[in-house]
């Protein structure tokens, strides 16, 4: 099971580069974007967790930007300390000041504090993994990430990137936007995934259709192999932000059965009490404030009405 770990561990940093198309896709024509700052952002968004240290060869090789101008952003973000220059191997790691600002954001995150009791709970009651995820361009990164006693061929934390397109997690996150703007998420996949598209296709129109009737939807190694799993959506009341939980294991663990008729019911229970647990926090300023919740959909969508007619 420790290769299974190492594995899974590797082929999702991999994954997770070429889903966020790191590079790709700038917005030439908006007169308000910032191309220099975008590129230094796709710099730090290269790095994973796990992974330690990357050279700025390997940093052009998954941004897709010229070394010369991979050289000076690193050099920039070196001297403004997100990022550490190691000079014995010639390469960088993230800098303190990463840490400032990804620390900032999840520690003020009220959905991340009302999910670690749920999370955690439904882990150990399943011996599986369980995470709370919100959109990272067109992935998931996980914001909450919890493990069952004995789980250990699945090494996903909080920063993990999942891909949105062909995770239960994702599907569900996909799910519960607007329809403008899951069109907009897919028209993005579709381009991204174009050489698999028929398969991708099918398979979130399933989950789609799984989602409208049960609350949730099962993945059996579409991501990859090894994996399954069940994902919900979570939603905030005033439609501001949007995420979704999903439980993980190994598909040797684990009956598609079993996924369907016990994980993913337990799933939508805890999606409700994170919604109820949010609601239940005092608004206003202090650290635990929150706002209240209202379910992620109404059971009654049509299924991907515009990406069928594509």
């Amino acid at each position: 099971m420790g290769n299974v770990s190492h594995l899974v561990t590797r082929t999702a940093a991999f994954q997770s580069s070429v889903e966020n198309g790191l590079g790709e896709g700038l917005p030439a024509k908006d007169r308000q974007f910032v191309t220099a700052l975008a590129r230094g952002l796709d710099i730090l968004r290269a790095f994973h967790a796990g992974e330690g240290m990357l050279g700025n060869q390997e940093i052009a090789h998954r941004t897709g930007l010229p070394k010369p101008t991979v050289a000076r952003l690193t050099h920039t973000l070196t001297e403004l300390g997100y990022l550490n220059y190691i000079r014995r191997f010639r390469k960088y790691e993230l800098g303190a000041s990463v840490l400032a600002l990804g620390y900032a954001a999840i520690s003020s995150m009220d959905v991340r504090r009302a999910s670690r009791g749920p999370l955690e709970q439904l882990a150990h009651a399943l011996n599986a993994s369980t995470a709370l995820g919100g959109r990272d361009r067109h992935s998931m990164i996980y914001l909450e990430a919890c493990r069952g006693p004995s789980v250990v061929a699945i090494t996903h934390d909080v920063g993990t990137r999942v891909p949105m397109a062909s995770t239960a997690m994702g599907r569900a996150y996909l799910f519960s936007l607007p329809d403008a703007d899951r069109n907009k998420h897919i028209d993005a996949i579709r381009r991204r995934w174009r050489d698999d598209w028929t398969k991708v296709k099918a398979g979130m129109e399933r989950s789609f259709k799984e989602l409208a009737e049960r609350g949730f939807c099962v993945t059996w190694g579409e991501w990859l192999p090894e994996l399954c799993g069940v994902g919900a959506p979570l939603r905030n009341t005033d439609g501001t932000a949007a995420y979704a939980i999903n439980a993980s294991a190994p598909i040797y663990q684990i009956s598609r059965d079993r996924l369907e008729a016990d994980w993913g019911p337990r799933l939508v229970k805890v999606a409700r009490d994170i919604r109820t647990a949010m609601a239940a926090q005092p608004a206003g300023p202090q650290p635990v404030a929150g706002s209240p919740l209202r379910p992620a959909f109404n059971g009654h969508r049509p299924p991907m009405a515009a990406m069928a007619r594509r």
